[in-house]
């Protein structure tokens, strides 16, 4: 990308250095959900329209939004800014962890792990899961599964093995 921009548009280049430097001074964390803010509070941490009874945990802001784009969950949100991964020197003192668990003591709450289906993830559910309950906490997890329209014959055996497994009584 750096030679591109400096071969064919160093206006672009320019442009990108400006942006880059506004957005490293002026984008925080919010105090409430760890995500990226221009304030203090976020608008979705904000908003009175949001369910403070339940608390969604994802490991990054991109994360967020794929949650935000299902249009099927209402509640607030904390953004780890990563995952436990001892192997790349990432553990709960990296994560900040004490964040969210002065959020989740102030307002008791469910709280929905949504992390990746990952070894990382689920090692960082795991944790969080241990460490939530031990406070009282109710923790949830979301479901793997197989995808809205998938085949059967096109998934792999390790999906459709924990969609057998996470299987609901249907309601008629």
């Amino acid at each position: 990308m750096a030679y591109h921009l400096l071969q064919r548009d160093r206006a672009g280049a320019l442009h990108l250095a400006k942006s880059l430097e506004l957005a490293t001074s002026h984008i925080l964390h919010c105090e409430q959900c760890n995500n990226f803010s221009e304030y203090e509070i976020c608008e979705l941490c904000a908003s009175e329209q949001r369910d403070d009874s339940m608390l969604c945990v994802v490991e990054m802001p991109a994360d967020l939004l794929m949650m935000e784009q299902t249009q099927c969950y209402r509640g607030k949100y904390y953004v780890l800014m990563g995952r436990l991964s001892p192997l790349d020197g990432i553990g709960a003192k990296e994560l900040h962890l004490e964040r969210l668990q002065k959020r989740v003591q102030e307002h008791p709450c469910e709280v929905i792990l949504a992390t990746n289906f990952t070894v990382e993830g689920d090692a960082t559910a795991h944790y969080l899961a241990t460490l939530l309950q031990a406070q009282g906490i109710r923790v949830s997890r979301i479901a793997r599964g197989l995808p809205v329209g998938g085949e059967l014959e096109q998934v792999d055996a390790g999906t459709l093995a924990q969609a057998v497994m996470e299987r609901r009584e249907m309601a008629i």
